[in-house]
Parts: C-alpha cells; structure tokens; sequence
C-alpha cells in the first residue's frame, strides 16, 4: 500500500510540472516566439503610401518621418493613427536598442513612467491587432509592430530595423517605413545602453508624434 501511495504521488507531481510547463506565457514584446506557420501573408501586393505621415519628434535626435501603408495592414495602420491622434506617444521613449538585430522600439505607454523595468509590457486602451502579414521585406527603414508570442498580440508598440532583417519577414506586421530622418534613428541605435541590457542608458524620449500631410514630405 506504502509504494502504491509513492507511486501516485510521484505521478501527480509530473502532471503538475508539465501543466506549469505548458502554462508559462511570454508578456513583453519581444521577437523571440515564432508560432507563425498557420498565419495568412499577403503577397504580391505594392505598398502604397496613406495621404498622411506620422512625424516622430525626440528630445535629443531630431525627427523621424514615416509613410504608413494602410493597403498593406489597414488595421495596425489604423490603430497607429488613433493612438496618434490620442497623444498617446507624445512622451513615451525609445525603450529598446538592439544593435545586433539592428532595431530601435518604442511605443508603449508605460515608458512614460520611472519604473524602467516594465518598459516594454505596456498596452493602449485598444484591443490587439490581429496579424496582417506580408511579403514586403524588412530592409533599412521598415517600420513593423512589435507583438507577443502572439501572431495577434500587436497593440500599440512599434520598431525600425536599420539593417535587413530576413528573420523578420512574413512574421511580423509591416505598416510603413522611414522616408525621412532615417540617420537620427541610427544614431539612437548607437546610444549607450545599460549594462546587460537593451534599454538605453539614458532616456531617449518622444516629444511627440503627429500626423502631417505625405505631400509635405516629397
């Protein structure tokens, strides 16, 4: 009876640490998890620029002009618009410089705050985004949607790859690229960052972010 009672126990215990296992859950929006084979891509389809710009203005690193591409991911496009239109950028930070990847993110509310660590965990008030993959390369300048794990867990933060980036393709939203500006989005990928980490040492903030006509913009 003894090694019967053993011999549960030791079954439950597996049970439970398989379930733990199968439980855990990435949070921030990172570029790591990769559950994307069942998703649609478009392709073949030519992006084409919205009448409107959003201009990112920093603090210390000029401006950052980009064209959003709403044929090609209407509803991120849309969203990116709302949240401008909300201030909900102005003053939040560029909270992410990965060199290697060659990316620079920003985007969420929480770095408005002086809690540095959850930088990144952040959301707006809206839903996520469903995934609106494309065929549209990231290359120098590509503007995409930082998600979860999740192939719907956009929300409202956003990266620029400075460099080609092949592992990105067809795995993460693309919704519109630098025209303008993209030297200072380089020279923020070369800003120092905190021992250990990709948040930089010093806070890059966004002044603001505002919509302004694409023709103003040739």
């Amino acid at each position: 009876m003894k090694r019967l009672w053993t011999e549960v126990v030791v079954l439950l215990t597996l049970i439970l640490l398989l379930t733990a296992c199968n439980q855990s859950k990435t949070t921030s929006k990172d570029f790591d998890g990769d559950n994307t084979a069942n998703a649609n891509v478009k392709t073949g389809i030519k992006p084409e620029a919205d009448s409107q710009v959003a201009v990112i203005e920093t603090a210390d690193y000029g401006r950052i002009v980009v064209e959003l591409y709403p044929n090609i991911a209407p509803k991120m496009v849309e969203q990116f618009k709302k949240l401008i239109n909300d201030h909900d950028y102005d003053g939040t930070a560029i909270h992410r410089i990965d060199p290697n990847l060659g990316i620079i993110q920003g985007g969420d509310p929480l770095s408005k705050g002086g809690n540095p660590a959850a930088w990144g965990t952040g959301n707006s008030k809206y839903p996520n985004v469903a995934a609106e993959f494309s065929d549209i390369p990231y290359e120098r300048g590509t503007l995409g949607a930082a998600r979860t794990n999740d192939v719907n867990g956009a929300n409202c933060q956003w990266f620029i790859t400075l460099k080609r980036q092949p592992a990105f393709d067809r795995k993460y939203t693309v919704f519109g690229k630098v025209i303008d500006g993209i030297k200072n989005a380089e020279i923020i990928m070369t800003a120092p960052t905190e021992t250990g980490s990709e948040r930089p040492a010093d806070k890059v903030v966004i002044k603001s972010v505002t919509l302004q006509p694409r023709a103003s913009f040739q």
